[in-house]
């Protein structure tokens, strides 16, 4: 069982930056890839970003170049840095862990990232 908090989100302007964090606790966190993702309003949750246990990383072509996904195992904790952020990015971004050993899912209960215009 894993357990996962996010922190990090806000409102912003567009142009600017944020960093969310996604602490997780109950289990051994290398033994996960981590993901972000996000839930705008009236729409699907959609990938924006993973990284797996060796640190290979994946991106949403909508955020690519913008946003870096990283991970410190030391520290149970995976991060979003999200750069030149613009209003459609606004969205509750959520945490994923998937375990590399059953493909089970954990999820945290989302951070809410606003972007005004």
């Amino acid at each position: 069982q894993v357990q996962l908090v996010e922190s990090g989100g806000g409102l912003v302007q567009a142009g600017g930056s944020l960093r969310l964090s996604c602490l997780a606790s109950g289990s051994i966190f290398s033994l996960f890839s981590m993901g972000w993702y996000r839930q705008a309003p009236g729409k699907q949750r959609e990938l924006v970003a993973t990284i797996t246990s060796g640190s290979y990383t994946n991106y949403a072509d909508s955020v690519k170049g913008r946003f870096a996904i990283s991970r410190d195992n030391a520290k149970n904790t995976a991060y979003l840095r999200m750069n030149s952020l613009k209003p459609e990015d606004t969205a509750v971004y959520y945490c994923n862990a998937r375990s590399i050993l059953n493909g089970m899912d954990y999820w945290g209960k989302g951070t809410l990232v606003t972007v005004s215009s």
